[in-house]
């Protein structure tokens, strides 16, 4: 388990991380997120050991984290971190050996690895020959190539294809059922939303929203209503407690400030001509994260 415990980081005056808090149990998915310059690289490092941190604790199973226990992460990076000149086998061979591990146990898993992702006749070929998505399958096995205990994604994803990224997610979900403790971030709300129990909203470096999603979406008190009818959008605009109407290919999106205020929508669309569909929504995350912190953001 995870712990990060009011953990503060300053670059001269400037405060990149303020006293954040937050625990990442044994197979559990957790996301950490935020805009570029939030704070979120800044905590993979000092979580990683490559920066001190100022004030505070970070601790993997109760021990803080050393050379001893870096052994036991796995870090991929939303930068490309791989030596192009090498071939793949090279570079899998490289980071498995700085994890303490031995070369015929790099060599299996890599095989294994090779093949679940379909490139088993990229092993010798140099990591400049291959496409960006390709480079993304081997910079994500040499982060997992050691069965981390604590697995760090950011963006994940990156330069994928649906077919590849459906690949990731299996595997992903296959390493939580093995225990590994994941902070997962990425700038793809809907990717968040599939995998995250738990997340931190990151604004300046400070925690503005944290908890678990479903608890998160329960108290947000905007809903969203999906119809289908003959619809007046003007009309249903001005209906008290409607925020919006928004057209889309399939229905209209009604935006109301809370649950309170369904009824009035129900009441105004009941004389409407081919009433197909009235569905009552949570807002995805993507709107959570826009409304909490788009205003912030700008202070």
């Amino acid at each position: 388990m995870l712990k990060v415990e009011n953990v503060t980081k300053y670059y001269g005056d400037f405060k990149a991380v303020d006293d954040l808090s937050f625990t990442v149990k044994e197979g559990e998915i957790f996301g950490l997120l935020g805009v570029n310059g939030a704070g979120k690289t800044t905590t993979f490092r000092m979580i990683i050991g490559l920066l001190d941190k100022t004030s505070g604790k970070i601790t993997l199973d109760e021990e803080p984290i050393d050379y001893s226990k870096t052994d036991y992460i796995g870090f991929l990076t939303e930068e490309r971190s791989l030596l192009t000149k090498l071939t793949v086998k090279e570079q899998v061979i490289y980071y498995g050996i700085l994890k303490g591990m031995d070369e015929k146990t790099i060599l299996e898993r890599l095989d294994y690895w090779l093949k679940r992702f379909r490139i088993e006749s990229y092993k010798d070929k140099k990591i400049k020959e291959l496409s960006k998505g390709n480079q993304q399958k081997i910079q994500f096995i040499t982060s997992i190539i050691n069965e981390p205990k604590l697995l760090i994604l950011d963006e994940p994803f990156s330069g994928l294809d649906p077919i590849n990224v459906e690949q990731f997610m299996e595997v992903i979900k296959e390493l939580k059922k093995k225990g590994t403790s994941i902070i997962f971030s990425s700038h793809r709300m809907e990717h968040v939303e599939l995998f995250c129990e738990k997340l931190v909203i990151l604004v300046h470096g400070k925690s503005v929203l944290q908890g678990s999603l479903k608890e998160i979406k329960k108290s947000y008190r905007k809903k969203n209503i999906h119809i289908k009818a003959d619809l007046d959008a003007e009309k249903i605009s001005k209906t008290k407690g409607v925020l919006s109407v928004d057209k889309t290919a399939e229905d209209y999106i009604v935006k109301i400030e809370s649950d309170e205020y369904i009824e009035n929508v129900f009441k105004e669309i009941k004389n409407c001509k081919n009433v197909t569909e009235f569905r009552v929504e949570d807002p995805t995350l993507n709107e959570i994260f826009l409304d909490k912190v788009g205003v912030l953001y700008e202070n």
